[in-house]
């Protein structure tokens, strides 16, 4: 009978679920193995586009803990990223260490996530995402218009690249390198706390918060501290990502790129470790592998994510899983 063990018990769901997030682990670390030595014959360019990709991921981590594991509807990913940034080059410029900045870039959008959470107390669902969507435009517009500060619509150039206990990341492959590490040790952590009680009480959040709250599990505490851990991931992807470019302005960081993050957290597959990676990867690769067609890329890139999401609204993920079942029914 399907569904029982050689041992005549019930396969175990949970034993599944853990041996499926085993296998999310050795993906995390043989892919960073992979992409330390990747980068070696890509020149410059190439080198600086897969730094992208893990700097945009941690960013989308972050929304996925969010919107994939405690079910919350989120639209200012971006904005948390612009935060990130614009605090990373402001410190880093007036001769701060860089660990320092990163440091409090997460911190500072770990304490504005819980203030942003707090309005998931009250309100649930497309009221959520207003809230936020609202967030999200007065950070764009503080950055755009406050010249003292941002720059305005003029950025912030000449942005350091990191040093760090003495070693230097000036170069793209020593950056890329660096930038590999910190996405090892961040996608490492957000593991742990997937697999620990907090990630279960997500779990439970999102698939019904008043049952969650009849098991005794505190769903305003877990609210809040899905909205600041998420956040503080898009502060670190910001302080990664202001060095990288070397040279930030409010464009990159306005509603759209918030929207083009949630398109890649389900693009990918999400509430899966893995799928945040895969969604990024399909938002800053393709459109480079496309150009070659001139331009037509962006058009054929748009098509292609919506096959996609008919297709299979699970994302990537969700096919592959689906291809797997299949192949596991033949005879």
């Amino acid at each position: 009978m399907s569904g029982i063990g050689s041992s005549g018990r019930p396969a175990s769901r949970l034993g599944q679920l853990l041996a499926g997030r085993d296998a999310a682990l050795a993906t995390l670390l043989v892919g960073a193995v992979v992409l330390w030595f990747a980068p070696s014959g890509m020149g410059r360019y190439g080198t600086y586009v897969l730094s992208l990709w893990l700097v945009t991921a941690i960013a989308a981590m972050g929304l996925n803990l969010i919107l994939g594991y405690a079910g919350l509807k989120a639209l200012c990913q971006a904005a948390f990223l612009g935060i990130g940034a614009y605090v990373t080059a402001l410190m880093t410029k007036a001769g701060i260490p860089w660990i320092a900045a990163f440091g409090l870039s997460g911190l500072a959008c770990f304490v504005v996530g819980i203030v942003i959470g707090f309005p998931a107390l009250r309100v649930r669902a497309h009221y959520l995402g207003f809230v936020t969507l609202a967030f999200a435009t007065v950070v764009w517009l503080v950055m755009r218009n406050e010249q003292w500060l941002t720059g305005g619509t003029f950025g912030l150039s000449n942005i350091p690249r990191p040093v760090v206990f003495g070693f230097s990341t000036d170069g793209a492959l020593a950056f890329h390198r660096f930038v590999v590490g910190i996405t090892l040790v961040l996608a490492l952590a957000l593991w742990w706390l997937v697999r620990s009680p907090w990630g279960r009480a997500f779990l439970a959040l999102r698939e019904n918060p008043v049952r969650a709250a009849s098991l005794g599990i505190d769903t305003r505490l877990y609210t809040l501290l899905a909205f600041a851990i998420g956040s503080a991931y898009g502060g670190f992807a910001g302080a990664l990502y202001a060095p990288l470019v070397e040279f930030i302005d409010p464009s990159p960081f306005s509603l759209s790129a918030s929207f083009f993050l949630v398109l890649m957290v389900i693009c990918g597959g999400a509430g899966t470790m893995i799928g945040p990676f895969i969604g990024a990867l399909l938002a800053v690769a393709l459109p480079e592998w496309l150009r070659f067609t001139g331009g037509l890329y962006l058009l054929i890139f748009a098509a292609s994510v919506l096959v996609l999401l008919v297709l299979c609204p699970g994302g990537i993920l969700g096919l592959a899983e689906r291809a797997l079942n299949a192949l596991r029914r033949r005879p």
